[in-house]
């Protein structure tokens, strides 16, 4: 890493207002973090005891409407229902970076913008040259693309307490990112029995909805029923419900009228959203994703051997780092895009490595690829949940040494601001 260019500065700090707001989604995101684990560890331990049958009679009882082909089990209302919600905050998020926030400078985007890319991109291919040939199976391709921002950032919090903010913003950048390439994804690659007729029918619905919310109308009697109607037409077209949630987000309006109206519409709803999405739409769809019959020592053996858990395994532990970390120098080095001044390179190895916890997407597309309850979907689901582990705690040694070395430079800050008779400064302001 010696040879590697020092970062330099791409632009002053965000306003004290931006700063305020990603450390509050930071935040949501850590606690939900932490429930998402809780609610893995706890379907994981319940499937694998004496009663997983009462798990799985749980996560396969079906309710819903028949009528509107509705009824659906609470597997499926988990991964096509509650994440549309995850994905409508992600559209919101997207659309405020695009228009308000980083993404919206080239120049300060490009560099997360690249990370991203390079971080979808070679997971993919070495999932792929894994699987090519022999007993392989290249449908999952796309399982190890994926970042999980609320897992990623609960690991963050418990071990990162001195780390810079910018590692954080660049963190929730990446994941906003790699959230869009998720959607597109999974949209274009993962869409079976494509019906045009329910999908043309859907604009409808999310015109109104649209048409309201450019008005700054938030009525919730009028909104909640045409997304709502949205979702169930985009379901029914074979289309993954979640689309609908973030075309929903984007249909929101950044920007307010006027300097005196307060927040604009999409900040409001992100407000309002992001608690329940990170709190319990993500933990319970973890809940009934995450659980899978490992059998003992010799079942997880065999899970592991699959050249599809195999390819998921390289892609999270060395492909997220490799993506992240060399799109990341590769911009910085042949571009005038540069890094925050407050980064060195360390971090961002240590945000590459910890890109590598891909769980709830990637557990939703190895659902789309393989089939929900299938052998392969179970590899996959231990393959993800190794591998992202095993990402967390690799990160996790290399951030809290690197949180350590933060912490050192601030105390010997601290003492000569103390030896000089000068204020010490605010932990912020490192």
């Amino acid at each position: 890493m010696s040879n590697v260019p020092e970062p330099r500065r791409v632009l002053g700090r965000g306003s004290w207002l931006e700063t305020a707001r990603i450390t509050d989604v930071l935040r949501k995101e850590a606690v939900g973090g932490a429930l998402l684990l809780v609610a893995a560890v706890g379907a994981l331990v319940w499937a694998n005891s004496p009663w997983s049958a009462g798990y799985f009679s749980l996560r396969d009882a079906e309710i819903g409407p028949q009528a509107l082909h509705l009824r659906l089990t609470l597997g499926a209302w988990a991964a096509d229902g509650l994440l549309a919600i995850f994905f409508f905050v992600a559209g919101l998020e997207l659309k405020r970076e695009f228009v308000a926030g980083d993404l919206r400078d080239p120049a300060r985007a490009a560099v997360p913008v690249a990370a991203a890319v390079g971080g979808v991109l070679v997971p993919a291919l070495l999932y792929a040259a894994v699987n090519l040939g022999g007993s392989g199976d290249v449908t999952g391709w796309a399982i190890p693309t994926a970042t999980d921002i609320a897992f990623a950032l609960a690991v963050l919090a418990i071990i990162g307490s001195h780390l810079p903010s910018a590692l954080r913003t660049f963190l929730l950048t990446l994941a906003v990112v790699d959230d869009l390439l998720a959607i597109t994804i999974i949209a274009i690659f993962y869409t079976r029995d494509l019906q045009v007729a329910p999908l043309l029918l859907a604009l409808v619905p999310l015109a109104l909805f649209t048409f309201a919310v450019q008005r700054r109308i938030r009525s919730w009697w009028l909104l909640l029923p045409l997304a709502a109607t949205t979702w169930a037409l985009v379901h029914a077209s074979g289309v993954h419900a979640t689309v609908a949630g973030i075309l929903l987000g984007f249909a929101v309006p950044v920007l307010r009228r006027s300097a005196g109206e307060g927040p604009g519409l999409a900040e409001h709803f992100e407000h309002r959203w992001r608690p329940l999405s990170a709190s319990v739409a993500v933990p319970v769809f973890a809940f009934f994703a995450a659980g899978v019959t490992v059998g003992g020592a010799s079942g997880l053996s065999s899970a592991l051997r699959d050249p599809v858990a195999i390819g998921i395994l390289v892609g999270l532990i060395v492909g997220k780092p490799v993506g992240v970390l060399g799109a990341t120098w590769l911009v910085a080095r042949f571009t005038r895009a540069e890094l925050d001044t407050d980064l060195a390179w360390w971090d961002v190895l240590g945000l590459a490595m910890l890109a590598g916890v891909g769980f709830t997407v990637s557990l939703l597309i190895g659902e789309l690829a393989f089939g929900p309850g299938s052998d392969r979907d179970n590899h996959v689901k231990v393959a993800v949940l190794a591998g992202s582990i095993t990402a967390a705690a690799l990160a996790g040694i290399l951030l809290r040494a690197r949180s350590n070395v933060y912490q050192r430079l601030f105390e010997e800050e601290a003492a000569d601001a103390d030896h000089n008779g000068t204020p010490n400064p605010p932990e912020s302001d490192r």
